[in-house]
């Protein structure tokens, strides 16, 4: 079974609003929204995995705040690990460039939306 390294970030406003993304229209998870992230690369920290991802899907830059968990997720096809950290933006408006929408949510809010399953530890945690 193929394993999988990911980090996620939790970006927070100042309306203390949470930041998800959809995801393109492909692939198992198809449609389903995340908080944004990605693999990690060789040698490559968590925090710096972080930040490398989310200026390239968004082009902005974030500050990586405080661990939130890790998720263990078994996938149909693969097994998932993500570390999840709260994150704030220093520079940039999260431009979508791999996404296909974005939404800023209160956390009350968060269940509205049809998450990742990967995801949704985090979003009852928050």
């Amino acid at each position: 079974m193929k394993q999988i390294e990911v980090v996620a970030a939790v970006i927070i406003n100042k309306h203390n609003q949470i930041f998800c993304a959809r995801r393109k229209n492909d692939g198992p998870l198809a449609l389903k929204w995340e908080f944004p992230g990605g693999k990690i690369e060789q040698g490559e920290s968590l925090e710096d995995a972080l930040i490398r991802e989310i200026k390239e899907e968004f082009s902005t830059t974030i500050k990586v705040k405080d661990f939130i968990m890790t998720v263990n997720h078994q996938y149909e096809k693969f097994h998932l690990t993500m570390h999840a950290f709260y994150a704030e933006v220093i520079e940039g408006t999260l431009t979508l460039n791999e996404h296909t929408d974005s939404k800023w949510l209160k956390r009350e809010q968060l269940f509205t939306l049809d998450w990742a399953a990967a995801d949704l530890p985090i979003v009852r945690k928050l």
